[in-house]
């Protein structure tokens, strides 16, 4: 989903109708807080990738303000930032490059450029989704489910780790059974394809 947030509803219709060209769906705000609230919320976010389009001067939150937040909350890597502007920020396109920003536009800007630099982050934001959702679910497994997990991506059988752990088979069984549910996998295969 792209977000777009910028005061000027000219700007906000025809950066949509632009994505919507595209096949991208977005969403346009006319302020940061009206964002901000939207994400708080998890209004129309997306599991398959996010990406905010910010101009850089809002009456209520600047948009380098509400990029400040999104760093300090962590987010810039799920919700990659790409800057409009209309005034030449030399220094500031800079300092948000160097500070995590996706990538910085003056207007007028090429609308295909700016339109495949946001494809690009949409796929880094599902990238970074699908990474993130991945430690959460290793996160969940217990200390020994994860020994038996090194093993069975190590191609070992139920017996041969059984042996090696000194537990029976049975117990290797139950722990293979709960590492595939949580994983979300049904085979050895798909748990290695998962985490390659």
């Amino acid at each position: 989903m792209l977000h777009i947030v910028d005061d000027e509803e000219v700007i906000r219709d025809s950066l949509a109708w632009l994505a919507k060209s595209r096949g991208i769906a977005a969403l346009a705000y006319d302020s940061g807080s009206a964002f901000l609230a939207a994400l708080d919320a998890g209004i129309g976010f997306d599991v398959l990738g996010d990406c905010v389009l910010l101009d850089v001067r809002m009456p209520d939150i600047s948009g380098g303000a509400l990029f400040d937040v999104l760093t300090a909350r962590a987010l810039t890597q799920r919700l990659p930032v790409i800057f409009l502007t209309g005034h030449g920020e030399l220094p500031m396109a800079v300092d948000t490059l160097k500070r995590g920003a996706f990538d910085f536009f003056e207007k007028p800007f090429n609308d295909n450029k700016l339109m495949d630099r946001v494809q690009e982050a949409l796929a880094a934001s599902q990238q970074a989704g699908s990474a993130a959702a991945i430690q959460t679910r290793l996160a969940l497994l217990s200390a020994r489910e994860r020994e038996v997990l090194e093993l069975i991506l190590a191609g070992k059988m139920n017996k041969v780790i059984a042996d090696q752990l000194g537990i029976s088979m049975r117990t290797v069984e139950v722990h293979r059974a709960h590492i595939f549910d949580k994983m979300n996998v049904k085979t050895a295969v798909e748990l290695a394809r998962l985490l390659k």
